[in-house]
């Protein structure tokens, strides 16, 4: 898919290359696909010869079904039997004994929007829903939810890429859409792609929700943050092991750390423990 590009890493394991591949796109593993380029190989006293190397990008939107399923199939989802043309003495399908309708009388027949898709497990038709649409749903959870926590806020939208909106709120008194660490904001943005995901068939772009830009400060404040452990790690050439992060903050960590000569990264643990390490290259 276009504007979504691949990462490669290695790793001592195939789930070790996984977890690092995670951390640079910044995503959980149900949003992410791989590909494993190779197994890792040992040498001689059970000594690693060669990592595992994945390849991994943030998973692609579901294609739209072609137009020719989309057609021909009833509402419980079996084929539909259309008379064919010509024979006997049918005139264009009609029936026998009968003139045919003329062109002006008979329905307009009305075109399908691309952005209609059967859902054939069920057998209803439902609406794939545009990502632009999916961000005023998206809007209008957030502004409910705003609302029932008693606070006020503008409530807007905004295009990270083709495949990720940002709903955004900025007011006063928002502490309780942010909690401690984001741990709410974490679960309102859960919430606001599960209210999304239910609304469309298809699976939905990424959807992220920030307030009073608390996520733009904390990765600003992590940046400054990884630097100056950097400098430590630098002069000491030791290691330095940081305190468990989520996967969005982990690759904050990484992309600082990745712009600064000598140093290198890894994540070690198992979520929601899991940490960054900061070494020296070898």
């Amino acid at each position: 898919m276009s504007g979504v590009e691949w990462v490669e890493t290695t790793g001592r394991s195939v789930e070790e290359a996984k977890d690092a591949a995670l951390d640079q796109l910044g995503v959980d593993e149900q949003d992410a696909e791989f590909e494993i380029l190779e197994e890792p190989r040992s040498g001689l006293f059970g000594r690693l010869r060669s990592e595992a190397r994945v390849r991994a990008r943030v998973k692609p939107k579901a294609p739209r079904p072609k137009e020719e399923r989309r057609r021909g199939r009833t509402r419980d989802g079996s084929r539909s039997s259309t008379p064919k043309r010509g024979g006997g003495e049918r005139n264009g399908g009609d029936s026998p004994g009968r003139a045919p309708r003329p062109a002006a009388d008979r329905p307009a027949r009305q075109p399908r929007s691309n952005a209609q898709a059967s859902n054939e497990e069920n057998g209803s038709m439902v609406e794939e829903m545009p990502l632009a649409e999916q961000g005023e749903v998206a809007r209008a959870f957030v502004s409910g939810l705003v609302e029932a926590f008693g606070a006020q806020a503008d409530v807007s939208v905004r295009e990270i890429d083709d495949e990720t909106l940002e709903v955004v709120a900025v007011g006063d008194n928002l502490g309780l859409l942010i909690g401690p660490k984001g741990q709410t904001l974490s679960a309102v943005q859960e919430l606001t792609r599960t209210v999304v995901q239910r609304q469309s068939v298809a699976r939905t772009g990424r959807i992220m929700v920030d307030v009073a830009g608390w996520r733009q400060k904390r990765r600003e404040a992590l940046e400054r943050f990884t630097k100056q452990i950097a400098e430590e790690v630098l002069a000491s050439g030791g290691t330095k092991v940081l305190e468990p992060m989520a996967a969005a903050d982990r690759k904050v960590v990484h992309d600082t750390i990745n712009d600064i000569d000598g140093l290198e990264t890894a994540s070690e643990g198992e979520e929601p423990r899991r940490r960054v390490v900061i070494r020296a290259a070898n």
